[in-house]
């Protein structure tokens, strides 16, 4: 018998997924050419919106919730391959790299480049022909390597590396989790027609966290609205607006090193975060800056500015 999968993956900087924004008919976006890193075939991976799916019979399922799904534990540390395709310029190679390793410092998560003798692998790469822009990556270690897809004109945010490597680590969104109903309504009736599967609830490993809106796994609260009126509703503070976070949560990172059993110097003591509402745990917003190794909000987004000020 399979575990559940853990909680926890859309790509844009305030992390509304792209087909949320206005633009062109997001259905049309699931068609836009990609360039395989395994073959040198263009193909189309089957896509959630920002998850993509290896095989059409498991789309009502969860991918995680396979065996092998974590990337393997070697010692203390958990060994991820990776590569970077050579259309992003240097300075946008430093920016994806930078956001890899703000895992090494907060978790037992380890990036190596790839080499010849790891079969599988995390391959990043970007396409030119879509907008909005795609931000996608599977949920687990895929069998033979995998993609991750962002695209350069709207998924380089240090927010939307983590969102899609954490996809990539095992974790789904937020908002799917087994136990959500606790803690959030779904307002069917102001979702996209069609959108409505982004919203499906998922038998979740939740690895004994609370649900947390500021999570970097969580949508926009108004994510796929066809009449602007949210379609998450927190029920804590019905006002409440998230789905915003410039980086990983103090819950994020401790799910990650719960998942793969990071050594206990590794693990973020929830005793340094701070409630602004003690009665609802899960209305937290967290004071990133007081937990060691974590930029502030501000200063992940003036990062982020700058980098986009050089490649634009």
């Amino acid at each position: 018998m399979t575990s559940p999968s853990p909680t926890l993956g859309p790509g844009m900087r305030t992390h509304a997924p792209p087909e949320a924004a206005s633009g062109p008919n997001p259905d049309a976006l699931l068609t836009c050419p990609t360039r395989s890193p395994l073959t040198s075939v263009i193909e189309t991976p089957e896509l959630l919106d920002d998850i993509a799916i290896p095989d059409t019979r498991t789309r009502n399922a969860d991918p995680c919730t396979a065996r092998g799904c974590k990337w393997p534990k070697s010692g203390c540390f958990v060994n991820v391959p990776y590569e970077i395709s050579s259309d992003f310029s240097q300075t946008q190679r430093k920016f994806i790299i930078d956001g890899l390793k703000r895992f090494h410092g907060l978790t037992c998560i380890r990036f190596v480049p790839r080499t010849f003798r790891h079969r599988d692998y995390i391959h990043f790469f970007s396409v030119t022909l879509c907008l909005p822009p795609r931000c996608w990556s599977y949920i687990g270690r895929q069998d033979g390597g995998q993609k991750i897809s962002l695209q350069k004109n709207g998924c380089l945010y240090g927010s939307t590396v983590q969102h899609e490597v954490l996809h990539a680590l095992g974790f789904n969104h937020e908002q799917v989790r087994s136990d959500r109903d606790k803690y959030v309504w779904i307002r069917y009736q102001n979702i996209k027609k069609g959108k409505e599967h982004n919203f499906d609830k998922k038998q979740t490993n939740n690895l004994g966290t609370p649900y947390d809106f500021t999570s970097v796994m969580e949508y926009d609260n108004k994510a796929f609205s066809k009449n602007g009126k949210p379609t998450i509703v927190a029920k804590c503070n019905p006002n409440l607006k998230f789905g915003h976070a410039k980086q990983m949560s103090v819950n994020d990172i401790a799910r990650v090193n719960k998942l793969y059993k990071c050594c206990k110097e590794k693990q973020i003591n929830m005793s340094t975060c701070r409630s602004e509402s003690p009665s609802h745990f899960s209305c937290l917003f967290f004071r990133q800056s007081e937990v060691h190794g974590l930029k502030t909000p501000t200063s992940e987004a003036a990062a982020d500015q700058k980098l986009h000020q050089k490649t634009n």
